[in-house]
């Protein structure tokens, strides 16, 4: 009997004797190890970022918990047509029709031009979007100093993301792993010039990641006009503008954009919340955050090597294939979520003590409190593993609406309600109607737990279902 005809175009295949078929999980770590490690750059660069920070007080850390999450809410709305650009490459790489591919990237760059003004009236808006939620003078003041030029470069975000992920869905992930690190080390000299040496404190932090971003854009840009990807995919030949492709990028990009800000817009209220405790349960939360993003940032790197490998399978005509690598993906998340979930467990002062100043009065109650949240947080790694793991799988096959849809309902209707009535006792609230329970920063981070949990199961459970076999981009 003769042996199955080989497909040239799927990914991470490994073809047997008998022309069965396994996954290379070779083929796999070559392709993920670099948005691995690019995430895991991202998690660093935010360890340095709060670090900096931290040697201003801790009123600063207090002010960047309660800015940073809120930041990138918006960020990711905004960026949802520069993410799904992978998407759109993945599919017509594994299609054969590269010079396509291209044309998806140039116009994710023209959607972050169209956005670019909506970021910078955003950005002058920070003071009154802080001061309506009652946080203390001095959090309003730091937030509103990071805000200003952090959002005003949201126009480079979405460009920045539409260069790397176009990168991402064609498999180089080595330049994209390369465009993350020199954004990284050149934040981390600003970072040094502009909070220590020039004593700009949070604005100095928030200008320093914008001009990063702005770098990494221009080395995305070198290479993307290179020789190399001129021939393959015709760069500088497919920037005509054509409405149907703009809207076909916005088509998959908003559910994308507005999934991520349910996501990270939960966490935003949640750190507000907790801001409105006081320095020392939001200088806690800001640095459970840093920590917990050591292990969640690495495998949002997973996710998007899944939407490249499920796209690509699904752009050569085999669903199949694509529901075997992608879950090979989300097995990888697993194992890597449950060395962090030990570690936070076991030692959750000791890696808390590193971001707090020796001589901050605060520093014992903020390293007890930290610990106290990792131990909470280690309860729901795994399942923060088949979340970003599974929603990987479906964005690259174009699943997008129905994970919006539950992160909607799971977000805004559990957890952010029963963060609100774990967190604060009678009186303290943003609200009245709901009972209070007065449990302070543990009560939100044990929403936390319930909310990942819930999610990480749903979206798993949807991947397994095969109901994204029927979408089409």
């Amino acid at each position: 009997m003769n042996a199955p005809a080989v497909n040239s175009r799927l990914p991470a295949v490994l073809y047997q004797p008998d022309g069965t078929r396994r996954v290379d999980y070779r083929a796999v770590v070559a392709l993920a190890w670099p948005l691995f490690v690019q995430f895991g750059v991202q998690a660093f660069l935010n360890v340095i970022d709060t670090w900096f920070v931290g040697r201003l007080g801790a009123g600063a850390v207090a002010g960047m918990n309660a800015v940073n999450f809120s930041s990138f809410t918006l960020l990711l709305l905004f960026g949802g047509s520069g993410i799904a650009v992978q998407t759109i490459v993945a599919q017509r790489y594994g299609e054969g029709r590269k010079a396509r591919a291209a044309q998806a990237a140039w116009h994710g760059i023209y959607s972050g031009i169209l956005v670019a003004p909506l970021a910078v009236w955003v950005a002058v808006s920070g003071g009154r979007i802080f001061s309506f939620f009652g946080l203390p003078d001095s959090v309003v003041q730091s937030a509103s100093d990071y805000w200003l030029p952090r959002m005003a470069g949201g126009g480079l975000v979405v460009i920045y993301f539409s260069l790397s992920n176009f990168f991402n869905g064609a498999g180089h992930t080595r330049i994209s792993l390369m465009g993350a690190v020199v954004a990284a080390l050149v934040n981390v000299c600003l970072n040094w010039l502009f909070i220590l040496e020039l004593g700009w404190g949070m604005y100095g932090a928030g200008l320093a990641t914008t001009l990063s971003v702005g770098c990494g854009v221009l080395f995305y840009s070198v290479l993307f006009f290179a020789r190399q990807f001129r021939r393959e995919f015709a760069t500088t030949r497919m920037w005509r503008f054509r409405p149907a492709m703009l809207g076909a990028v916005f088509a998959l990009g908003l559910p994308i954009g507005v999934h991520s800000m349910f996501d990270v817009g939960a966490f935003a209220a949640f750190q507000l919340m907790v801001g409105k405790l006081g320095e020392v349960p939001g200088a806690a939360t800001q640095i459970a955050m840093i920590l917990t993003s050591l292990g969640f940032l690495p495998v949002a790197g997973l996710n998007f090597a899944a939407a490249t490998l499920v796209g690509q399978s699904i752009g050569a005509g085999d669903k199949d294939w694509a529901s075997r690598v992608g879950s090979a993906c989300v097995r990888l998340a697993l194992i890597y979520q449950l060395f962090w979930a030990i570690l936070f467990a076991t030692a959750g002062g000791l890696l808390s003590s590193v971001f707090v100043a020796a001589g901050d009065p605060n520093a014992q109650a903020v390293i007890e409190l930290s610990a106290t949240l990792l131990l909470i947080a280690a309860g729901y790694q795994l399942f923060d593993a088949l979340n970003l793991g599974s929603l990987g799988c479906l964005r690259g096959a174009g699943d997008v609406i129905v994970p919006t849809g539950a992160l909607l309902v799971l977000a805004w209707c559990v957890f952010v309600p029963l963060s609100h009535m774990l967190i604060f006792a009678p009186g303290e609230g943003w609200v009245d109607f709901l009972p209070q329970y007065g449990l302070g920063a543990k009560g939100g981070w044990i929403a936390a737990l319930i909310h990942i949990t819930l999610l990480g199961s749903f979206l798993f459970l949807r991947w397994k279902s095969g109901a994204w076999k029927k979408k089409a981009v």
